[in-house]
Order: structure tokens, then C-alpha cells, then sequence
């Protein structure tokens, strides 16, 4: 379910969006207007489903406030999460947005969310439109990859253990926000496993 925004909830928003922008280059006047005019902000409720299996994805998410979690079926049918999505964060399905193929994984809020939206068709047009959008786009993108291969290297490399410690230190409230379900399949290991872990853990 869809909730309504004020005017000044959404022009907040997008002030927070273009700043996060403006840290990655510089953009012009004319780039911060477009933006401002081709965003939108949305909320919407704990386990609303922003994209399903095989489905599209025709827009891109900038996360305000609340939590997005990315999960695609295992073999069994099984729910795995293979991102959890904060404030600051893209909830994207790199593959199916920048391919416009159908997904392969699901984008489920598991908090009441809120973000931007911006349009494949408009954020394709800002890209021609404005070649220092461009820059800013490369650098989201390497980033996305760099944090994809970071989280591969951590479930060849480190110890269960060793994974839930450096998530706790890089998000110390999770447990609060997310399921422990949903954690230990983030981790690659089984809920007991993570109890044991948690009871053991000293951070």
C-alpha cells in the first residue's frame, strides 16, 4: 500500500538525494533542476514488494528512511537475501534495470519505506542530456560492484563468525531492524548457527 507525502517531505528528500550526488562530482544547476523535476518520493508499508520475479524494473530507488532487503528462491524454493538495503542506499536489481530484462530476485521492504524514484527512460535521458551525470553514474555503479566482490570475497574468505562481527560494526542496530532469518541467510549460514554465533560474540 502506497501512503501520501507532503510537498515538504518530498522537496526534503530530494535535497538529501542531490546532496548525496553533489559529494560523489559536482553538478550544475540545470543537472540539480532535472533531477528535482523527474524525481518522486513514495512510502510504502513493511513487506510491500517494490519488484517480483520476473518482472522489470522500470525505476530506480533511492532509500530515504526504512530498509529494503533483495532476495532471489534457491533450488528448494527457499528465500536467500543477498542484499540489505539501508538509508543512502540504491535498491536496484542491476541486472533487470540496466538490462530491462526480467528479474531474478525480489525487492520486499521490510520496514515502512520510504525513497525516490527515478525512471529508466529519464535516467537514460539525464545520462545524454548531462555528461557529468555520467560520472556520477560510473561511480555507483563501481561502487555497487566493489561492495558485490567485497561480500563474495567475505563468504569464500571469512569465518561465519568473521562476517557477523564486520556486519555488526558496520551496521551495530541490524538486529533491531531485520530478522534474524533474513541476517543469517545474508551471512550464507543456517539461524542456529547465527544464535551460536551471537551468544558466543563479543563486540
Amino acid at each position: 500500500m502506497k501512503n501520501m507525502v507532503s510537498t515538504l517531505e518530498e522537496n526534503s528528500a530530494k535535497e538529501t538525494l542531490l546532496k548525496f550526488l553533489d559529494s560523489i562530482h559536482s553538478m550544475s544547476p540545470e543537472l540539480r533542476d532535472a533531477l528535482f523535476l523527474n524525481t518522486y518520493l513514495q512510502k510504502v508499508n513493511k513487506k510491500h514488494i517494490l519488484l517480483n520475479i520476473d518482472e522489470i524494473q522500470k525505476s530506480l530507488f533511492f532509500v530515504v528512511k526504512g530498509l529494503v532487503r533483495s532476495y532471489y528462491l534457491d533450488s528448494f524454493g527457499k528465500d536467500m537475501t543477498s542484499w540489505l538495503l539501508f538509508e543512502g542506499d540504491l535498491a536496484i536489481s542491476v541486472y533487470s534495470f540496466f538490462s530491462q530484462k526480467r528479474s531474478f530476485e525480489v525487492l520486499e521492504a521490510i520496514e515502512e519505506t520510504s525513497f525516490l524514484v527515478l525512471s529508466h527512460e529519464k535516467l537514460m535521458q539525464l545520462y545524454h542530456q548531462f555528461p557529468e551525470f555520467n560520472y556520477i553514474g560510473r561511480i555507483l555503479t563501481e561502487t555497487y560492484y566493489i561492495k558485490a566482490e567485497e561480500k563474495a570475497n567475505e563468504l569464500r574468505v571469512f569465518s561465519a563468525t568473521e562476517r557477523y562481527q564486520h556486519l555488526i560494526r558496520k551496521y551495530p542496530n541490524i538486529v533491531a531492524r531485520v530478522p534474524l532469518g533474513m541476517i543469517s541467510s545474508y551471512l550464507g549460514i543456517t539461524q542456529s548457527t547465527l544464535s551460536r554465533i551471537r551468544s558466543k560474540t563479543v563486540l
